[in-house]
């Protein structure tokens, strides 16, 4: 999560003297008349606070302020301020300047936050420098009020009240910051029922926008950040921000922060501009750099849950900073094209990290590419089409104009196909690559690429002609409450839901698991299965089709009771199948149903993943809980000795030849696999890495017979990495004969 806000404050306490101070008949109906027709401007925006009708460009200081601690200075400020302004990025759309959590060092004599004198003497020069050169600047605050200020009991300002009068009781903590159940939290809990309270907001927010701020973010904000404690609860704080805001006459951003929970997404629409849908994009010292691929790449999952909650008149889904100027991100040059694409698609705030007096080449190519900063801009988030390790995500601009993502999460290249009957046309006039600039012409049926590791393509075209279904298409609805229940497996009420329950507790066992035990389906084929589930957070289901290879499908989301749906490719043998779904070693969703569509001709999937903590775990070698792994889990205690060891039994491929095997591994620092394919003789791979929380991968290349292979990781004398996956494609590299 974000940082708190430093709690040692110096200074002495400040003075209590009680002020009343009280406003002409004349000035109130000045007030009240300008925040009418502010409100009424925001309405015209289609957006709360008078901001918002379209995601902002900028940039942000936490992520730098992650791996430099002295970072968030006003002197730093204005060189990254003049930093963005001449890097020809502003001309692009990027004009916000971000001020993250640690500008604040006391309060003063109204009970407000005030800047820290050593760090930034002069905030309002800050913003004005910030103004001067043709950008917007934004602050971060969080709910509640921090324990020097409630010692200090001031006035509000504008009342007779103090800030003690305004506090819950008994106290307890204000922000998902603060510890539960706790009666002297150190940010203490407003209760926006009692008089003062909306005024003391009225007075934070008013300070703000008189030193010129023109975006607040609100961190801290719970439900959400993963908590189900509703003894902390933020929405009252979230309501009284966006009125004070309101009142101010100022049109300032409001995005809230973090990992919400979409249970209440009505509140955050109402009364924010953004909301956080995930956890931090940064590693905050879990690696080396401000962040990598296995933090990244999860916004995959988590967007899915949250597709269709934002637009012009919805605010926007924030997936967190943007971490893509230079390559000491932690992201290769794919893979920072392949985050800015799926920023883009989503519609969401893109705020850079980093330096920007360090950005390089490639990252000023990605961030002044106005094709794709219109993708970004259209007020039209896309939806994800397709599933899995190859996802497509589509948004359709309302005028036959669509722009298409797909993406490649492996680390080697994949084929994707697509049809475009998906989107429900026949064929695409004017498809254009909007990374490289390229008219592409006119694609009948649908659209084919081999794209590398971890990149994507992002396309514009032009639809002609509705897509006939096949007479012999089906599209087939079975409930999970309805199908067989194992071990820990419990039905559920959900109002939400297909016909209106659910099932949980598919997780942590090889027994917990609901099987379908009679798909249908009319021929042998691939078809499109639709997974609805529900979760907050990473979480993964694995499921099998007839006692066969478990498949991999990692999900996220912000809510345990609004499904959300991904479709994926499934192959069935003609008439009846059963398909599992659980997780044998970690946390699953909870699932709500599937649904079997298609007449067996959908391409079938091109790669297949073996999990290592499902695989054969020898010696002391055991599973653990991974957050941001796929399955959720990996295997360590890997090497140290013979019988340490990772055995995937049944790595089965169509043909004999050389594979392109991904290995997902978690180390920091110098360790080495010894890899055995088929009884042979240990191969030595060393690997380097700065992380046991978050994966990386490395590719190598592997000779497989054709069907059922095993394959060994261990090390005899030394310590191995943590092994997450491996997962290998359907096609090899180059085929050789089998003997």
């Amino acid at each position: 999560m974000k940082t708190s806000l430093d709690k040692t404050h110096g200074g002495r306490a400040l003075s209590l003297r009680k002020r009343m101070i009280t406003q002409s008949l004349g000035h109130r109906l000045t007030k009240i008349l300008a925040a009418l027709c502010f409100f009424l401007g925001s309405l015209a925006n289609a957006q709360v606070n008078g901001a918002g009708d379209k995601p902002y460009l900028g940039w942000s200081s936490f992520p730098e302020q992650t791996v430099r601690s002295n970072f968030l200075t006003q002197a730093n400020m204005i060189v990254q301020s003049d930093a963005l302004r001449a890097s020809g990025l502003q001309v692009h759309g990027f004009r916000y300047i971000n001020l993250d959590s640690g500008w604040q060092g006391s309060f003063d004599s109204y009970g407000r936050p005030i800047p820290n004198p050593a760090t930034f003497p002069d905030i309002s020069a800050l913003v004005a420098h910030i103004h001067q050169n043709g950008q917007k600047a934004g602050i971060y605050w969080i709910p509640g009020v921090e324990y020097p200020a409630v010692v200090a009991n001031p006035t509000i300002l504008g009342t007779p009240y103090h800030i003690q009068d305004i506090l819950a009781v008994p106290n307890r903590a204000g922000n998902a910051f603060g510890i539960p159940g706790t009666t002297s939290p150190y940010h203490y809990k407003i209760d926006f029922a009692k008089p003062g309270a909306q005024e003391y907001m009225n007075s934070v927010v008013d300070l703000f926008a008189s030193w010129g701020f023109d975006l607040i973010k609100l961190d801290g904000v719970t439900p959400g950040s993963y908590s189900y404690n509703l003894s902390i609860d933020n929405r009252a704080d979230v309501r009284a921000w966006s009125t004070a805001i309101a009142q101010s006459e100022r049109p300032i951003w409001l995005t809230i922060s973090w990992a919400l929970d979409k249970d209440y997404l009505s509140i955050w629409q109402q009364y924010s501009n953004a909301r956080r849908i995930e956890g931090d994009v940064d590693c905050e010292r879990n690696c080396a750099t401000s962040t990598n691929w296995a933090l990244t790449s999860y916004r995959f999952y988590d967007l899915v849950g949250w597709q269709n909650a934002s637009g012009v008149t919805l605010g926007w889904n924030d997936l967190d900073s943007l971490e893509v100027g230079s390559a000491s991100s932690g992201l290769s040059d794919e893979e920072r094209r392949t985050a800015t694409t799926l920023w883009a698609i989503a519609n969401a705030p893109m705020y850079l990290g980093g330096d920007l007096t360090a950005l390089d080449d490639i990252g000023k190519q990605l961030l002044s590419n106005d094709e794709v900063i219109a993708v970004n801009q259209s007020g039209h988030p896309g939806q994800q089409i397709l599933g899995g390790d190859t996802p497509v995500w589509a948004s359709a601009l309302g005028d036959g104009t669509y722009y298409v993502a797909l993406f490649n999460l492996n680390a080697f290249p994949s084929p994707v196909d697509f049809p475009w009957s998906r989107m429900g046309f026949a064929n695409a006039t004017q498809v254009r690559d909007l990374w490289s600039h390229l008219d592409l012409g006119n694609f009948n049926h649908g659209f084919s690429a081999v794209i590398p590791g971890h990149s994507a393509r992002l396309l514009k075209l032009t639809a002609r002609g509705s897509a006939a279904e096949a007479p012999s298409a089906i599209s087939q609805s079975y409930e999970a409450e309805a199908a067989t229940l194992n071990g820990t497996a419990v039905i559920a009420k959900c109002a939400a839901c297909s016909g209106g329950k659910k099932v949980g507790g598919l997780c942590c066992g090889a027994n917990n698991y609901v099987i379908f035990p009679n798909v249908v389906v009319p021929r042998k084929g691939t078809y499109l299965m639709q997974i609805d589930s529900m979760t907050q957070g990473p979480r993964s289901l694995l499921f099998r089709v007839s006692g066969g290879h478990f498949t991999t499908l990692n999900v996220g989301g912000g809510s345990f009771f609004l499904p959300s749906s991904t479709t994926v490719p499934v192959e069935l043998e003609e008439g009846i199948n059963s398909i599992q779904f659980g997780n044998p070693t970690s946390y699953a969703p909870d699932l709500d149903r599937i649904v079997i569509s298609g007449n067996g001709s959908a391409s079938p999937p091109e790669s297949i993943t073996y999990e290592a903590e499902n695989a054969t775990l020898e010696g002391g070698t055991g599973h653990f809980y991974c957050e941001y792994c796929s399955g959720a889990a990996e295997a360590g205690f890997i090497g140290g000795s013979p019988e340490n060891d990772v055995l995937f039994s049944d790595v089965t491929v169509p043909v004999s030849g050389t594979y392109e095997m991904e290995i997902d591994y978690l180390t920091s620092g110098p360790r080495s696999f010894f890899i055995s394919v088929n009884g042979g003789p240990g191969a030595e791979l060393d690997l380097n890495g700065s992380s046991f929380s978050l994966p990386t991968s490395t590719v190598i290349p592997v000779q497989l017979k054709a069907g059922s292979n095993t394959v060994r990781f261990g090390n005899p004398t030394g310590y191995a990495p943590a092994l997450d996956r491996i997962a290998i494609p359907l096609t090899p590299a180059s085929t050789t004969t089998q003997e």
